[in-house]
């Protein structure tokens, strides 16, 4: 589940990994707010008992890095929230991502094909969010051109590290197929958890809103690149 929202330039600047740029949308910088399931994940091909299957809800925007081959067109974390104390220790110690544990939890109703409803909850410092999306039949291959092709087809990732430098890693995964939604919300009190700014973006409309169906995803090991 993706909700998108435009926020200025000028609120992710001091966030941009150096050696990239904003990547922009029909000239709109844009930030989303993303819930989706991990299963059956392994770490080099090892699956570590009791962190297979769990839920992640991050705030993400989007950056590109111009190099001696084709332009690399990326993410670039905000804040990573995940149920699992052990994978966010991890990710903070090893990659410095901004991996949060929180409670968590989710509910998927319905079926595929012909309609269901996706909910992600979770709770931090004694305050409840969620986002939630009903579709209704089945999904479509992601439209050429499209703002959620500009979302779904970033295939990097770019993660600041404490002295400065930046850690470059390569996603894959085939082309999503996606649902617009007939209803879709995002409920709690944002800046508590995003700060002033970017909450008070967040509790507006957002600009578009897709539920991607997903599949096998493999993250490669980073690299530093400046």
């Amino acid at each position: 589940m993706v909700l998108t929202y435009a926020v200025s330039p000028d609120v992710l600047r001091p966030r941009i990994p150096r050696g990239t740029e904003l990547d922009l949308w029909r000239g709109e910088s844009l930030v989303s707010l993303v819930g989706f399931h991990f299963r059956d994940t392994r770490v080099r091909g090892i699956a570590v008992p009791g962190h297979r299957d769990f839920e992640e809800v991050n705030l993400r925007f989007y950056v590109r890095r111009a190099g001696a081959g084709p332009v690399r067109r990326a993410v670039v974390f905000i804040r990573e929230l995940v149920p699992r104390s052990v994978v966010a220790a991890i990710a903070r110690w090893r990659y410095n991502e901004p991996y949060l544990a929180v409670p968590m939890s989710h509910a998927i109703t319905g079926d595929a094909e012909r309609g269901c409803t996706i909910r992600y909850t979770w709770r931090h410092r004694g305050d409840r969010f969620a986002i939630e999306a009903v579709t209704q039949g089945p999904p479509d291959l992601v439209r050429e051109g499209s703002e959620a092709e500009f979302i779904t087809e970033h295939h990097w990732g770019y993660t600041r590290q404490r002295d400065g430098g930046t850690l470059e890693y390569e996603v894959e995964h085939p082309r999503w197929r996606v649902w617009a939604p007939s209803a879709f919300a995002f409920t709690g009190p944002a800046p508590t958890l995003y700060g002033a700014t970017l909450g008070a973006a967040l509790g507006g409309a957002p600009r578009s809103v897709f539920v991607a169906d997903g599949s096998p995803v493999v993250v490669h090991s980073g690299r530093r690149v400046a």
